[in-house]
C-alpha cells in the first residue's frame, strides 16, 4: 500500500490529467447506500466516505491521489479490498476490489500515450 501511494503522488504531480482518471467513477460502488462523495476510512451512514476505488456516487469528482491518500493505503488498509457503508455496517467489497477497480481505471480511462506513462 505505502508504494502504492508514493506512485499515486507522482502521477498526480507530474500527469494530473491521468489522475483525474483513476479512482474517479463509480462504477464499483457496489451496495453503497450512503451516496459516497469523497474517501475515506470512517464509514458511516452520514459521513458520505467510501473506501472503495471508484466507488463514489457520481463520478468524476475525485482521483487516484484522493483514493490512495483517504483509504489509509499509507496505512496498509483497504488494500487490495475495499470497503464501502451499507444500510448499518460497513461491508467489504469483493475480494481485490480496490486493485480491481484500480486496473479497471488504468486499462479503460488512460489513452494508449497515458498508460505508456503510467507503466
Amino acid at each position: 500500500g505505502k508504494d502504492f501511494v508514493q506512485f499515486a503522488k507522482a502521477v498526480g504531480v507530474s500527469h494530473p490529467g491521468i489522475d483525474k482518471k483513476v479512482c474517479s467513477g463509480s462504477h464499483a460502488k457496489g451496495g453503497a447506500d450512503n451516496t459516497p462523495e469523497k474517501y475515506g476510512v470512517a464509514l458511516s451512514s452520514g459521513a458520505k466516505d467510501t473506501a472503495q476505488c471508484s466507488g463514489l456516487h457520481e463520478g468524476k469528482t475525485k482521483k487516484f491521489s484522493d483514493f490512495t491518500e483517504g483509504v489509509g493505503l499509507q496505512d496498509n488498509k483497504n488494500w487490495p479490498t475495499g470497503s464501502y457503508w451499507k444500510s448499518t455496517a460497513i461491508v467489504s467489497g469483493p475480494q481485490n476490489s480496490n486493485a480491481t477497480a484500480v486496473a479497471k481505471d488504468l486499462v479503460q480511462e488512460l489513452t494508449p500515450e497515458e498508460k505508456t506513462i503510467v507503466a
